[in-house]
């Protein structure tokens, strides 16, 4: 009688305890006084548009949540710089993540669709990526989840535009001879090939110095990277070209985010969804606001293409799309072509 008592005991600890760590798939309970933490990393500044979208999801994940889930935002690579805070992704050292969409192509070349020339038409082209499918294939590829990475939304940053101190830049001859200040990866470096231009991969912080030194004639950016880095002081001319984009997405550590409380984990993507809703609206007004401050610098031209121009720049980088269409894949970039 005695063993049966005790093993009815043992049992009914075992059912206890079982109930107390949240039940099946090692979920556990969470309260506020014992919230999951997440911790967010990312290299911007707490006012760029990156930071305030991260710290107004930290807010809204603490109010959806009640206090069970907490985001600890780490700006301006306070934690982790952008050449080492996918690796601390890739180990749970941080859990989440929102770098420039081209930092993945480590994992899977098919991100450098980013640095395709004239890919996208125009902003609604881009949202409309951003929410399709063929963007899902992306976020949740076998190439990511096999590194224990799972991408949950995209941040917009913007288009891409040229900039040079030597002439203006309306046709592909105006580029030949010139040198760009360009991110890393093949796809830029073609780019500038095709045009007869040439490149050089130098730093987003130096960037300023290279072009007021000369290293450099010209770069490609957003308005509001132009604007806020003070590259009109040290450019004369800047095409609104929209070539290209540079953009972010949201990723996560895949172990830590399947282990969340399923009620938890869909507040947490309540408020990611929010949260991106204003990340897309800021991007778009900040980059609006720095167009408006570029031209009323006076300190740059503004140059605007025609059809015809922008036709014949296209048709000058095609052999971008011959060099890397299969790297990147023709479904990937038909996919977003027949989203127009």
């Amino acid at each position: 009688m005695k063993k049966l008592v005790m093993v009815a005991l043992v049992s009914l600890l075992v059912l206890v305890t079982a109930a107390c760590s949240g039940g099946s798939g090692g979920q556990k309970t969470v309260s506020e006084s014992d919230p999951i933490v997440i911790k967010f990393s990312h290299v911007t500044s707490i006012d760029s548009v990156k930071g305030k979208a991260a710290n107004r999801f930290a807010e809204l994940v603490a109010e959806k949540t009640g206090g069970k889930a907490k985001v600890e935002v780490y700006p301006s690579s306070q934690l982790y710089g952008d050449n080492d805070e996918l690796d601390a992704l890739v180990s749970g050292n941080v859990h989440m993540i929102a770098p420039s969409v081209t930092k993945m192509v480590k994992l899977d070349p098919r991100w450098q669709y980013v640095d395709m020339p004239f890919l996208f038409n125009d902003q609604e082209h881009t949202r409309k990526f951003f929410e399709s499918d063929i963007a899902k294939t992306l976020l949740n590829s076998d190439k990511l989840s096999s590194n224990d990475i799972m991408g949950l939304a995209f941040w917009e940053n913007g288009f891409k535009h040229f900039t040079n101190n030597k002439h203006p830049l309306k046709k592909p001859e105006d580029f030949a001879g010139l040198k760009f200040r360009a991110q890393a990866g093949k796809v830029l470096e073609a780019q500038f090939k095709a045009l007869g231009a040439g490149s050089a991969t130098i730093a987003f912080g130096e960037t300023y110095a290279a072009l007021q030194q000369g290293t450099v004639d010209g770069q490609e950016n957003t308005y509001n990277n132009i604007d806020t880095q003070k590259y009109q002081e040290v450019q004369k001319y800047m095409t609104l070209s929209e070539h290209g984009r540079l953009d972010y997405a949201v990723f996560v550590n895949k172990s830590f985010w399947e282990k969340m409380p399923d009620d938890i984990r869909a507040q947490v993507e309540e408020a990611l969804k929010e949260a991106t809703e204003l990340e897309w609206k800021l991007a778009a007004e900040e980059n609006a606001a720095s167009l408006e401050n570029i031209k009323n610098s006076g300190k740059v031209e503004v140059l605007s293409l025609t059809d015809e121009e922008r036709a014949a720049l296209e048709e000058a980088l095609q052999p971008v799309y011959d060099e890397f269409s299969e790297v990147i894949t023709s479904e990937l970039i038909d996919g977003i072509r027949n989203l127009k």
